[in-house]
């Protein structure tokens, strides 16, 4: 249980900060977002505020902002349908009531000839069992609501679709999500560095003593100043453990300073296996940094080496041939979750700060259907200076998705294969 609770929050924490992103940008630029959602698939929980229906569905496998414009479909009223109008104070249609007439005694009954809920913002029509069959035309609210049973949905004026806003304002909407998994990872690489007391150093000093382990029964101190082991100079932490680390059970002679005061002692470092090498060790955690500055700049330098370190990788992957083996999808993750929980729950933080760069790369492939791909629109559209046939991305995009999600359940049954039956 503890490990599926570690998943669900590291995870959902990672999904969340993405489309916050996205959301965030899209209020800024003004864009109707219809729904904020955590994973896909039906709903679990669901919360209405204004507009916005906020939702955590089944399955855990990403998340989505629906902006009005670009992943649904258009409001629309035909000619003919019998709808209810309500209305508000300035006099303004309010809600358009669908179905169920009946149950809404307070509506305005009429039968559409004609309307506009984009631009002209109007409903026009004959008011049911007026015999003189007159046309009003009915002026629309622009937060103006159709009412389907329980289903409630804003209409969309053009000025709050994503497709009518600069291409400055789309493009950053879609990079946002990318973005503040960067950011979230660096706020969680300091978290890391103040939680667990400073920044790790190459100081030829030592520091956390483990009770109970070699150093501290020869009686090591933390923050004593290592001068020689076996009359070799010590430079820095790196030269200590190197020595250690190749004389397991070998008697060395340490000469440390403390309070300016020279400490002579013999250390015999613990036999233990890593990695299937036996080393030596004594018990002694690496000196850490912890003035403010450090914690800070651990955010930042620890950011930038992961984002290295993964875009290494996948060049590694796609030079090196693709194999299935190299992706891991939400079963990897899971496995790998549990693994850090056993080193200690504050080994989550670092852990889930790799993640969201990882999660932040990914999406930023040129890949249809991924903020990538649509990113690779915005630009070929910048470089014809012509937005492309919505109907031919929209193709690549289902195609891509389709893909997407063909990749995901191959990674996972590979997945499950390799954690599980072997």
């Amino acid at each position: 249980m503890e490990n599926i609770l570690a998943f669900i929050v590291v995870f959902g924490l990672l999904v969340f900060f993405h489309e916050l992103g996205h959301f965030l940008f899209a209020k800024n630029a003004g864009i109707l977002v219809r729904e904020f959602a955590i994973g896909f698939g039906p709903k679990i929980f669901s919360y209405k505020k204004k507009e916005t229906l906020y939702t955590v569905r089944l399955l855990p496998l990403g998340g989505y902002v629906q902006m009005a414009g670009q992943d649904d479909e258009p409001v629309v009223l035909t000619p003919g349908y019998r709808v209810g109008l309500m209305f508000n104070e300035a006099g303004e249609v309010s809600q358009i009531m669908t179905s169920n007439l009946d149950k809404y005694p307070n509506i305005e009954p009429i039968e559409v000839a004609a309307a506009d809920l984009e631009k002209d913002l109007f409903v026009r029509g004959i008011v049911l069992g007026d015999e003189s069959e007159t046309v009003v035309t009915y002026p629309v609210a622009r937060n103006c609501e159709m009412v389907d049973g329980h289903t409630t949905r804003a209409i969309a004026p053009l000025d709050r679709q994503f497709n009518s806003k600069s291409w400055w304002h789309r493009f950053m909407t879609i990079a946002a999500g990318p973005l503040f998994n960067f950011i979230l990872a660096f706020f969680l690489f300091i978290v890391f560095a103040f939680a667990s007391g400073g920044v790790p150093t190459d100081d030829a000093r030592m520091g956390e003593v483990q009770s109970g382990s070699a150093a501290a029964i020869a009686g090591v101190k933390a923050d004593d100043v290592i001068k020689t082991i076996n009359g070799e100079k010590i430079e820095s932490w790196t030269d200590m453990t190197t020595i250690v680390r190749a004389n397991p059970q070998k008697e060395l002679a340490f000469s440390l300073e403390r309070d300016g005061e020279v400490k002579n002692i013999t250390i015999t470092p613990k036999k233990v296996t890593q990695d299937t090498e036996k080393v030596g060790q004594i018990g002694v955690m690496a000196p850490k940094d912890s003035t403010i500055s450090a914690k800070l700049n651990y955010g930042v330098d620890q950011t930038v080496f992961w984002f290295k370190q993964i875009f290494v990788s996948l060049k590694n992957m796609v030079s090196g041939g693709f194999s299935l083996d190299s992706l891991g999808g939400p079963v990897y993750i899971y496995q790998s979750t549990a693994t850090v929980v056993s080193n200690g729950a504050i080994m989550l933080l670092q852990w889930g700060a790799v993640l969201s760069i990882n999660l932040g790369i990914i999406n930023l492939l040129p890949i249809p259907a991924l903020d990538g791909g649509r990113l690779l629109f915005l630009i070929v559209e910048a470089v014809r200076r012509k937005p492309l046939d919505s109907k031919k991305e929209g193709l690549v995009t289902v195609i891509g998705f389709a893909l997407l999600m063909l990749l995901m359940v191959l990674v996972t049954w590979n997945d499950i294969t390799r954690f599980f039956f072997k």
